[in-house]
């Protein structure tokens, strides 16, 4: 499963992502509400949202997100247990509420029952422009033509085409693709998004990896 975490705890964050990782699913972290309203737009299986969250709370994200037509199943997860707190959670447009602490075996349990509730399957493939990935397979291919990527170059372009069209901050790369909460001050991002952009649009007219100057990467058929 495709998994959305919106918590500003990054310490718990993080735990959730690694274990989420570990069960065989893919979890993207937003710190904020607003980022991760934002995110949220490329499609995923279950949103996991911390009720409490700076700026924009889990309530305003909920509600935002159900009025933008999203029905992603909303799993909150809040320190604040009351009746009150609860209702409050499913009427913002969530589907269950785990009070924490948690056991972490009951958030993959919660998770599993949404997605059986909502009785869709996750999408296996996803595809910009001409460009063609297969999340099982893991096969990349632009106009028909086969593209091998490193394990790395690959997770790289798969955070990118699920936020396509979208700008990509060094920020979100080095979280969500080498999962760093810090930055480590070397060009590692650089190296690889150059080594991408040579395999994915050597050869073609229409370039699709894109650098926004001072603010990061985008793929996009349209620049």
């Amino acid at each position: 499963m495709r998994i959305l975490v919106i918590e500003d705890d990054r310490e718990a964050a993080a735990y959730m992502v690694k274990g989420l990782g570990e069960h065989g699913d893919t979890a993207d972290h937003a710190a904020t509400g607003e980022d991760g309203v934002m995110m949220a737009a490329s499609g995923y299986d279950v949103i996991v949202l911390d009720r409490m969250l700076p700026g924009m709370d889990g309530l305003a994200a909920a509600s935002t997100l159900r009025a933008s037509g999203d029905t992603t199943p909303i799993l909150f997860l809040s320190a604040l247990g009351q009746v009150d707190d609860r209702v409050k959670g499913l009427k913002a447009g969530g589907d269950d509420y785990l009070v924490k602490p948690y056991a972490f075996a009951e958030l993959l349990a919660r998770i599993e029952a949404l997605t059986r509730r909502r009785g869709d399957e996750p999408p296996t493939g996803m595809r910009v422009a001409d460009l063609e990935i297969d999340l099982l397979t893991r096969r990349v291919q632009r106009g028909g033509a086969r593209i091998d990527l490193q394990p790395r170059e690959f997770k790289l372009l798969e955070y990118l085409a699920r936020n396509a069209d979208q700008v990509v901050t060094r920020t979100m790369l080095l979280e969500n693709v080498w999962e760093y909460n810090f930055d480590p001050q070397t060009n590692v991002i650089d190296v690889h998004i150059s080594r991408l952009r040579s395999k994915i649009d050597k050869g073609f007219a229409k370039p699709l990896l894109h650098t926004v100057r001072g603010a990061g990467y985008r793929l996009s058929e349209t620049g």
